[in-house]
């Protein structure tokens, strides 16, 4: 599948990439997908890389086996006696961890505590028929900080009650409520995450990044400074050499050849 297959800096993540598309798989498949040391230090270096690299366009997040991520290892959690995790512990998307274009999560299983925050922070996320998420940290006792965003992403009253309950949802339900793009067969989970990520990577890059930050800003301001900052941000758009090659390229019945300049 891959034309590089090197992994970045831990054995626990793989980092492959097809084209301008890169995947990133959690690989500890006997122990969950749970997150550890080795684990966060492979999702930063492999998101940092996919950001520095200008020929990868969109990530894919998956894990190996039979689960996307079972959360925090708690052996590890127990034996480092963690209280508050400091600030940088996780490798969060737009916290600690700046990456400026789009992610998608392709969820093959379970996705509890740490594993729905690693779905939350994606832009996209499609889930396996049998998937299964859960904010499950009231049950053991933790925190989620990180779910605060969920209430910009979901029904308040649905946040409420998988922040207050611990209990899962099947993909149906995160689909209901607005947490899932789309559910489909295990079988077809990463060709429908490819097919959307290479839709993606096929269009213009300054366009793509400027509109998913437009995305975000929005969710934090009123309507007028939304739109005050999505003027703004797509201003350099309009003065790109891509902004006159797509009109070009149309005209010429042609397929655009982008720059990102």
């Amino acid at each position: 599948m891959s034309d590089d297959t090197t992994p970045p800096a831990a054995t626990a993540v793989r980092y492959e990439q097809t084209g301008a598309v890169v995947l990133v798989t959690i690989d500890r498949p006997a122990q969950l997908n749970a997150i550890n040391g080795e684990v966060r230090a492979g999702l930063f270096a492999a998101f940092r890389r996919f950001e520095a690299d200008d020929s990868a366009r969109v990530a894919i997040l998956t894990g190996a086996g039979a689960t996307f991520c079972a959360g925090m290892d708690l052996k590890e959690a127990a034996e480092m006696s963690l209280a508050v995790p400091p600030k940088g512990f996780l490798p969060i998307i737009g916290q600690g961890l700046d990456v400026t274009k789009p992610t998608i999560a392709a969820v093959n299983g379970f996705a509890f505590a740490g594993g729905w925050l690693l779905a939350q922070m994606c832009d996209l996320c499609v889930a396996a028929e049998h998937a299964t998420f859960g904010i499950t940290e009231a049950r053991v006792g933790r925190g989620m900080p990180w779910a605060a965003p969920l209430v910009g992403m979901v029904q308040q009253r649905a946040a409420m009650e998988l922040l207050l309950t611990g209990e899962p949802i099947d993909a149906r339900r995160a689909h209901e409520i607005g947490f899932v793009n789309h559910v489909v067969p295990a079988a077809e989970l990463l060709p429908r995450a490819f097919a959307m990520a290479e839709k993606i990577a096929a269009n213009a890059p300054l366009t793509v990044r400027a509109a998913r930050e437009m995305v975000y800003l929005s969710t934090e301001m009123g309507r007028s400074a939304a739109l005050r900052a999505g003027a703004h941000l797509f201003e350099s758009v309009y003065r790109s050499e891509d902004a006159q090659e797509g009109p070009r390229a149309f005209r010429e019945k042609r397929r655009p050849e982008w720059k990102g300049r």
